[in-house]
């Protein structure tokens, strides 16, 4: 685990903290939400990720004696030091679970902690589900295109300094089986993959050669690199060769890698001449700045490609560099809060809430969600949130609430669950989203709506509010 202490925040928080703790607000308990406003990649859902990672750094989160001495030369209050010397978060987490199917504008999770915990969270919190959920969309994606191909990430070398180890961590959530990075395989018990490049078959005099030596280091693993010098002339005839004299060994040569040229074609002519040598079982591999619309172009003019490793448009989420999430106050001191804004889209949701998901008669998503009051137990109308005049009965469906508690007094409450078991988690969930939300192009709109509990009060505190 990277390491994470009180000062991976932003200095807004603690100035804050600040005042909050000279004016005596330390006990005064707030509710903050998560949620995003806009879904990435023009697509029609997003996969939650993050959670796992985010409760371990909460529950061990402390400033340390490095911190400390920082904080005293930035000049903050030296009482309020003391206070950050016993640091600790204490509080309650609501959250939907790790993998889940999740939609603009709903409380994806739900902070409850005294006030200074609460926001000196909040950077860190951002950074890390902000960062894992859009990646592990990105992932899905890919993974919806790939049509069962095996997805491998190739994209420690081009991700942003130190995001590359998380992106490994949510690209296996949202479906792919392998990584590259083997600090990422280490920590969070990742299927790592990895052959050579371009510069090790240089290093030789001859192609030939170089592939034989590596079959002879790695013959349960074998998969070589075709395109250094060419790739039907020189480099798939060498593989050839190599796949040959490994099974007089009674070894096989694992696969091929194709990294740059016409992949479409040159995988169809690389399948040929494999399949012709008798070597139909030799895997083929594509890389080179591939993202989901090369892999369903690729796949659309029905390319033999069995393993596609797939590197910075993952890792870095192109075209959308973020994803746009929040924190935002809902309740403190035992009253409701609201944020206004003449964009009736950003007025905040108040209170504490839940969220229900609306079921259809088979058990699948139906297309709705409703946000409600946290005492709500079943909400039988939804409103648009910005449009009075558009409102849904859903008074006979089942529904089933996504905010469960699973953080209280700064303790865990759940065993963590495996990449695996996450990740198993999501494919399940994102078959119960109908096909047309997961369009790849002009996706339907998940409806997320107000109980009209909830609606009736935000409107309340929108008058109440309002500047006469």
């Amino acid at each position: 685990m990277l390491d994470f202490t009180g000062t991976y925040t932003d200095q807004y928080q603690l100035t804050m903290g600040q005042v909050y703790f000279l004016k005596g607000h330390t006990h005064h308990t707030a509710v903050f939400d998560y949620f995003f406003r806009k879904l990435p990649f023009e697509g029609g859902y997003a996969v939650f990720a993050g959670l796992d990672n985010l409760l371990e750094i909460l529950k061990d989160l402390r400033f340390d004696e490095k911190d400390i001495q920082f904080l005293k030369q930035l000049g903050l209050n030296k009482d309020y030091i003391e206070y950050l010397k016993d640091f600790r978060f204490t509080g309650t987490v609501y959250s939907m679970r790790e993998g889940e199917v999740v939609f603009p504008t709903e409380p994806v999770v739900r902070i409850e902690a005294n006030i200074i915990e609460a926001q000196i969270i909040e950077t860190l919190l951002l950074n890390i589900l902000n960062f894992q959920t859009l990646i592990a969309t990105k992932a899905s994606r890919m993974g919806l295109q790939a049509k069962g191909k095996m997805l491998i990430d190739f994209g420690l070398r081009r991700a942003q300094g130190a995001g590359g180890y998380h992106a490994s961590r949510a690209a296996v959530i949202g479906g792919f089986e392998a990584t590259s990075n083997t600090r990422a395989g280490r920590d969070f018990d990742l299927p790592v993959s990895g052959t050579m490049a371009h510069s090790y078959i240089q290093s030789y005099e001859d192609e030939l050669s170089a592939f034989r030596d590596f079959a002879e280091a790695h013959p349960e693993n074998t998969v070589l690199l075709v395109d250094t010098y060419n790739t039907l002339k020189s480099g798939i005839p060498n593989a050839i060769k190599v796949g040959k004299e490994m099974e007089q060994k009674g070894q096989k040569l694992k696969g091929i890698r194709l990294d740059s040229g016409d992949l479409a074609y040159l995988s169809r002519r690389s399948r040929e001449m494999l399949d012709e040598a008798g070597l139909d079982y030799v895997k083929i591999a594509a890389s080179n700045q591939l993202d989901e619309h090369l892999i369903k172009s690729l796949l659309d003019q029905e390319a033999p490609i069995d393993i596609f490793g797939v590197g910075t448009s993952l890792v870095t989420g192109q075209p959308d560099a973020a994803l746009d999430g929040v924190y935002k106050l809902a309740f403190f001191k035992e009253e409701p809060r609201i944020k206004l804004s003449e964009t009736i889209s950003k007025i905040t949701l108040p209170h504490k809430k839940q969220v229900f998901r609306v079921l259809d008669k088979h058990g699948n998503f139906a297309g709705s969600d409703v946000v409600a009051l946290s005492e709500e137990e079943n909400p039988q109308m939804m409103f648009h949130p910005s449009d009075p005049l558009k409102h849904l009965s859903v008074g006979g469906h089942q529904k089933e609430p996504l905010l469960q508690k699973v953080m209280e007094n700064g303790k865990i409450l759940n065993d963590s669950r495996s990449l695996k078991e996450i990740e198993a988690f999501s494919r399940e969930r994102l078959d119960k989203l109908p096909k047309e939300y997961k369009r790849f192009f002009n996706p339907h709109i998940y409806k997320v709506g107000l109980s009209e509990d909830l609606k009736r009060e935000r409107d309340r505190l929108i008058d109440e509010h309002k500047v006469k």
